[in-house]
C-alpha cells in the first residue's frame, strides 16, 4: 500500500514538473483549453494523477479552471503581470531591509562570491540563464529574512512572471548585475533605507513597459520564434 502511494505521488510530481514547464513557457497557447485525454496519452499518465497535477498548478496561478469546461492555459494579461510586479516589489523591498538587520557576514560573503562567479561573459548567456541567476540572487536576499512564507510567495511570483522576464532580460542584461552589486553593497553597509530604495528601483516596471513586452511575447508565441534570444 505504501509503495503504491509512493509511486502515485512520484507520478504526480513528474506530471506537475512537466506541465509547469509548459505552462511557464507558454507551450500551451494563452487561453488554450487543455485536452486532458490527449495530454494523458502523450504523457503516458492516468487521469487521476494528471488531474491532481493540473489542480495544483491552477491553485498556483499557472493554469485556470472553468467549471464544466476544464483547464486552460492562463492568458498573458498586462494588468495581472503589473500587479504581480507590485507584489514582488513590496515583498523584496521588505526583504532587503530585513536582510540589513538579519543577514550574517558569512551569508553576505556567499552572495558576493555568487555575483563574482556569474558576472563574466553575460552577453553570451541566454536570457533563460540570466533570469535563473537573477532569481538565485533575489532568493538569497529573501532567505535572510528567515521567513519561509515570504520565500514561498516570491517563488510563486517568479514562476508566474518568468516568461515576461525572459523577454525583459534581453533589454536589461547589462544593467542587472551592476544593480545587484549596488543592492548587496547597501545591505553589507546595513543601510536599510538605501537597500530598500535600490531594490524598489531595480524591480519596478511601468504598465506601458509590461504591455510592450506582452505584445512581444504574443508575437513570439504565435509566430513560432525559436527560443528567446
Amino acid at each position: 500500500m505504501a509503495l503504491a502511494e509512493e509511486k502515485s505521488s512520484s507520478s504526480v510530481v513528474r506530471l506537475y514538473d512537466h506541465i509547469k514547464d509548459r505552462a511557464i513557457s507558454f507551450s500551451f497557447k494563452p487561453g488554450e483549453r487543455i485536452n486532458e485525454v490527449d495530454l494523458a496519452k502523450k504523457l503516458g499518465a492516468s487521469r487521476t494523477p494528471l488531474r491532481e497535477a493540473l489542480n495544483r498548478l491552477t491553485a498556483e496561478g499557472l493554469l485556470t479552471f472553468e467549471r464544466g469546461r476544464g483547464f486552460f492555459c492562463r492568458d498573458l494579461k498586462p494588468r495581472e503581470i503589473f500587479e504581480l510586479y507590485q507584489l514582488r516589489s513590496t515583498l523584496e523591498v521588505a526583504s532587503a531591509r530585513l536582510a540589513c538587520e538579519l543577514a550574517t557576514d558569512d551569508e553576505l560573503d556567499a552572495v558576493k562570491k555568487f555575483l563574482v562567479e556569474t558576472g563574466s561573459d553575460r552577453g553570451a548567456l541566454s536570457s533563460e540563464k540570466l533570469v535563473e541567476f537573477d532569481e538565485i540572487f533575489h532568493e538569497y536576499i529573501v532567505s535572510f529574512t528567515r521567513n519561509s512564507e515570504m520565500a514561498r510567495v516570491l517563488k510563486n511570483v517568479n514562476e508566474r512572471i518568468k516568461f515576461f522576464r525572459w523577454i525583459d532580460m534581453d533589454n536589461r542584461r547589462n544593467e542587472t548585475q551592476h544593480e545587484h552589486r549596488n543592492i548587496l553593497q547597501a545591505i553589507c553597509a546595513r543601510d536599510a533605507d538605501k537597500a530598500g530604495e535600490l531594490m524598489q528601483r531595480h524591480i519596478t516596471c511601468r504598465l506601458d513597459q509590461i504591455t510592450a513586452a506582452v505584445k512581444e511575447g504574443y508575437a513570439r508565441i504565435y509566430m513560432g520564434t525559436e527560443g528567446l534570444d
